[in-house]
């Protein structure tokens, strides 16, 4: 008798539970990526198409109904076109870390660090591009190229690093906890076609980075010295040494930043 309630429970309610505590986290995790991408706007686009098939059945107009059969087989293939970046990355992060990621922190001392650096190279124009880790491993991007220096995070070398004329100074930092794992790194571009009217290589790298993982990209600008942020798939430009701070101390911690921050920090935008 209890094998067959064991059984009988095991099949009507654990497994249609953790059927769909699957399914939940895997939509979850699917928006949030398409969210960074910006492709929520398609996403809209294809719920307001379904919309009208919807309503075309309900009210049986023959003719929309016979439209929208005709079109949807073209339809499908070229949503999957356009969405076909949005499903690269989909599977590159599910395969980088996805749930059983592990947290990597930036300590307190080593943030005050880079603060510190950044203020020197942004007050003398010196361009700069640093990648924290978080939960997404990164040696896909330092392994075959850069240069590999698993060193102390110091004000010091970070600066010499990004120092002109040095050989590793057009290239990214990359930064895991509290040691400087690569230097001369290049990142990916961002495919987003509006951003490469606005910014340099480095801003559009940072960009491509904070799309492709959930890195935390800090750019200090050649040309004007101004400090910004890359994180959740967006640019935050232009922002003060102490909003950077708040900013990368939270985020390398893993909290979430409120609406309030996330509104002023969007405001900064250009």
């Amino acid at each position: 008798m209890d094998q067959i309630l064991s059984h009988w429970l095991f099949k009507n309610w654990i497994i249609p539970i953790v059927d769909v505590a699957i399914l939940s986290w895997l939509i979850y995790r699917t928006y949030r990526i398409l969210f960074q991408t910006k492709s929520i706007a398609l996403l809209r686009g294809m719920a307001y198409i379904l919309v009208i098939y919807a309503l075309s059945v309900l009210l049986r107009l023959e003719t929309l109904n016979w439209i929208l059969n005709l079109l949807a087989p073209g339809l499908f293939i070229g949503l999957a076109i356009l969405f076909q970046p949005e499903f690269r990355k989909i599977f590159s992060q599910f395969g980088q870390g996805g749930l059983f990621a592990t947290t990597t922190n930036t300590k307190i001392p080593e943030i005050d660090a880079v603060i510190s650096t950044v203020e020197y190279l942004s007050g003398r124009h010196f361009g700069a591009i640093i990648v924290f880790a978080r939960r997404v491993g990164l040696k896909d991007y330092y392994g075959k190229q850069g240069t590999q220096l698993h060193a102390e995070l110091s004000s010091n070398l970070l600066t010499t690093i990004f120092f002109k004329d040095t050989p590793l100074h057009d290239g990214a930092v990359i930064i895991e906890g509290d040691k400087i794992t690569a230097a001369g790194v290049l990142l990916p571009l961002t495919e987003q076609p509006d951003i490469q009217k606005q910014f340099g290589t480095r801003h559009r790298a940072a960009l491509g980075m904070a799309e492709e993982t959930d890195a935390v990209v800090l750019v200090v600008s050649e040309e004007s010295g101004a400090v910004s942020l890359a994180y959740n798939g967006a640019l935050y430009y232009g922002l003060s040494l102490k909003e950077v701070r708040q900013r990368l101390t939270k985020l390398l911690q893993n909290q979430s930043l409120n609406e309030w921050e996330e509104e002023v920090v969007q405001i900064s935008q250009p």
